[in-house]
């Protein structure tokens, strides 16, 4: 009896040794297919490094991070500068996306870099926005219960998903519910607030108290909660990365499912994507910071307001646009789109006026929304002061499971840096010829108005270098 009890022993540990070895022999062979999946998309992403990068090309691609401000610079920026007959038709709705149209110059889009198969590449350049990482979750998690608040109106879910369906059917209209990544994360809050609210009225409960907005269980799914749950796995952590790659669950990419796939099965395959995104972000034409907004506006005035006015002025004043109007995808606008155009005579110091009234205006209408919708799941309230309530523990979770953004927007932060410091530069050159040239023995002998005109056009250049770095309201 003991022999076959001793011999059942030892056949239980071969086996598990046996199962061991295969197990590590199949996670060995997993990672080296992941590995080879994840290296070869990289070198096939790697794109040449251009000459002509912060020339403004025919067709500028906006690829908005979700909450990273770029509303504001689609809004007060580039519907400014781009007039509606430019812009590629629905932008944001993947679906009846189509840049055939003629003259078509804009594209602002939450669809991540692989929509650039579709587009033009030569003649394309790309701008993006970036935001510091912690504050981007945050800011989806708010955002992502906020609208999905606004359905607390209706008795039930069920009401709630026909009365939606039903309008987004009546009027044809793009909502944020046809957009990415709210397409998933507004319904998946949906649900979650329903389940809530119908629990709380059957154990005839309004709330549970608690001074923490963010970890208020019987009203919301807790912060906690929400960024250890798989869909935010797949959709929101390093997501600003797998957007610049072209691996979000929206890409046109085929392979980009398997490659985000082994990503997050294994982190240390995450540097190939890394390099790649780094990449291209010094191949776009503006990179832009949330958290230094003013100097991000005032870039931007400088690097790309700057050329889409000339290219419109240029093009308006060429001989050869009457011979182009009839070109569907012409090198430069055609004429009859700039007729009247007041852009033609747009300076860079009037489109930052312009852009701060725009910015204040859209914020106030965007906080009232905002209180509107939050009313709703009182006393739940997302502000800055109740941020600085959670816990540091869920911030270093936060960082933890961002790791690939963290490294990414710093390397952001590097390429504004040098790019803003390069400008400013410019500026200042150009200010010192011109001084110079008026301090320069040929002038001496200058009549009395040329003087006064060249003294005017260095305070105009004074003045306009002030507005473009006067504080921004927001």
């Amino acid at each position: 009896m003991d022999s076959i009890l001793g011999w059942s022993l030892f056949l239980v540990i071969v086996v598990g040794l046996v199962s061991s070895m295969v197990n590590a022999s199949t996670a060995k062979d997993d990672f080296k297919f992941c590995e080879s999946v994840v290296k070869k998309w990289a070198s096939f992403s790697v794109d040449e490094v251009k000459e002509d990068k912060h020339t403004l090309q025919d067709l500028l691609f906006f690829l908005h991070i979700p909450r990273t401000g770029g509303r504001t610079y689609y809004h007060c920026f580039l519907k400014r500068l781009y007039s509606s007959k430019l812009e590629c038709p629905r932008s944001y709705d993947k679906l009846r996306f189509d840049t055939r149209k003629p003259d078509c110059r804009l594209l602002a889009t939450h669809d991540d870099y692989s929509v650039m198969s579709k587009l033009p590449k030569e003649k394309t350049s790309m701008m993006t926005v970036l935001r510091n990482p912690v504050d981007r979750v945050f800011s989806t998690y708010e955002f992502s219960i906020e609208v999905a608040a606004r359905f607390l109106v209706h008795p039930n879910l069920t009401s709630a998903s026909q009365f939606s369906g039903r309008l987004r059917k009546k009027t044809n209209a793009v909502s944020t519910l046809d957009i990415w990544p709210w397409k998933y994360l507004v319904p998946w809050m949906r649900e979650d607030l329903f389940a809530r609210r119908d629990a709380r009225l059957r154990n005839a409960q309004n709330y549970i108290q608690s001074n923490d907005s963010y970890d208020m269980d019987s009203i919301a799914m807790p912060l906690h909660q929400y960024i250890n749950n798989p869909i935010a796995t797949d959709i929101i952590h390093n997501g600003a990365t797998f957007q610049v790659a072209g691996l979000t669950n929206n890409s046109y990419i085929a392979e980009s499912h398997e490659v985000r796939h082994c990503v997050l099965k294994y982190d240390d395959l995450g540097k190939y994507v890394l390099d790649v995104a780094k990449k291209r972000l010094d191949n776009m034409l503006y990179v832009g910071l949330t958290e230094d907004h003013k100097e991000s506006a005032s870039l931007f005035a400088d690097v790309v307001g700057t050329q889409i006015i000339f290219q419109f002025a240029s093009s308006n004043s060429s001989p050869d646009n009457s011979a182009n109007e009839g070109s569907e995808q012409n090198s430069s606008f055609s004429g009859s789109e700039l007729e009247n155009d007041p852009l033609q005579k747009l300076t860079v110091g009037e489109l930052m006026e312009a852009y701060e009234d725009c910015i204040t205006k859209l914020r106030k209408a965007q906080a009232r929304r905002r209180a509107s919708s939050l009313m709703k799941i009182s006393p739940a309230n997302f502000t800055k002061e109740a941020r600085l309530k959670v816990p540091e523990s869920v911030h270093h979770q936060i960082i933890s499971l961002n790791k690939l953004d963290v490294e990414l927007y710093r390397y952001a932060q590097d390429i504004f840096t040098r790019r803003h410091n390069h400008v400013m530069y410019e500026s200042e050159r150009q200010k010192n010829i011109l001084i110079n040239s008026l301090d320069s023995p040929s002038l001496r002998n200058v009549s009395g108005p040329t003087v006064l005109v060249l003294f005017i056009l260095l305070a105009i250049l004074f003045i306009s270098a002030r507005r473009r770095t006067s504080k921004v309201k927001v």
